[in-house]
């Protein structure tokens, strides 16, 4: 009877252990109650939305942080082993994660992997050189089909959250609403003749169409694309031209382009300022109004205008 109870006994401790080492990361125990979702996101501004919507129903990884660029980005050891174990993978899509490509076509062979860009009609993207604009985020009407994709996915992974998901993203999509109408009062401080934005990478062209600014961007809608020396005369030709107030640096791209652009700027006889520094395909730090998607377009759109209208002196 003595060897049967060890026996037991030493069964019940290797069955404990067995089951701490196995349980899945973002999950929570038996303690904590039911087992959250799981869901991984490339950029922030998905990853913001998704948390938005899933509230405590779901824990949410976003790949890229702070000062990331996404057109540049290669997915490292953790993270494939986060996708592995994902529940849901949503993704921008339109090349913006154009290193991962092949990482995420792999994955949707066997994954419930959802890219958020496929909510916008193929009529409202925007096409530069034969490629469409992956940055849909800066119209804030497209970030509301979005979140209204997201809303989808996440109900289609976990059923019985429905109703909440519903009732979030509704409660959200009223937010981003507001922020729409924040961005257009906003824009209409600044002149028809001052609204011209100059920016690092070709990345605010729904940003211009939906709050009636012209954009130009030293590089491509990719940074992948490099500026050349004709790219910078042309531009700062242009600038001095226009007296254009100001340029902006963004958070995920070098600022070298543009002090460049300023330095040929003012041998052409015009002073130049730096407007600020905008985030483009990263949002701020976590824990900051920046480093959520509405923080993020309002600081914008607030330095954007704050930059723009300088005083010619």
């Amino acid at each position: 009877m003595k060897n049967i109870l060890r026996i037991l006994l030493m069964l019940g401790i290797a069955s404990f252990f067995f089951g701490c080492g196995n349980q899945k990361e973002g999950t929570k125990s038996a303690d904590d109650g039911e087992k959250k979702l799981s869901v991984v996101a490339t950029i922030g501004m998905i990853g913001d939305v998704a948390q938005k919507i899933g509230g405590e129903r779901i824990s949410v990884y976003s790949m890229m942080g702070p000062g990331v660029d996404p057109h540049l980005y290669k997915a490292k050891a953790g993270d494939l082993e986060r996708l592995n174990k994902a529940d849901l993978v949503l993704y921008n899509g339109i090349h913006l994660e154009a290193k991962m490509a092949d990482v995420l076509e792999k994955l949707s062979e066997r994954k419930n992997i959802i890219a958020v860009s496929r909510s916008i009609p193929e009529d409202q993207l925007i096409t530069i050189e034969g490629a469409h604009d992956p940055h849909i985020w800066f119209d804030v009407k497209n970030w509301i089909r979005a979140s209204e994709e997201i809303r989808d996915a996440l109900i289609h992974t976990d059923p019985q959250g429905e109703r909440r998901y519903r009732e979030q993203q509704k409660a959200y999509k009223e937010e981003l609403e507001e922020l729409d109408a924040y961005v257009i009062k906003r824009a209409e401080e600044v002149t028809k003749e001052q609204r011209i934005l100059i920016t690092a990478h070709d990345a605010f062209n729904y940003f211009g169409r939906a709050y009636g600014f012209e954009v130009r961007g030293l590089q491509g809608i990719s940074t992948v694309d490099e500026a050349g020396t004709g790219d910078v005369r042309a531009l700062a030709d242009f600038i001095a031209e226009k007296k254009i107030g100001a340029l902006f640096v963004e958070s995920s791209v070098s600022p070298k382009s543009i002090k460049a652009l300023q330095a040929a700027v003012r041998d052409r006889g015009w002073d130049v300022k730096i407007g600020g520094e905008l985030f483009s395909d990263a949002m701020g730090t976590l824990g900051t109004p920046e480093g959520t998607y509405i923080g993020m377009v309002k600081h914008n759109i607030d330095t954007i205008v704050a930059g723009l209208t300088i005083t010619e002196e």
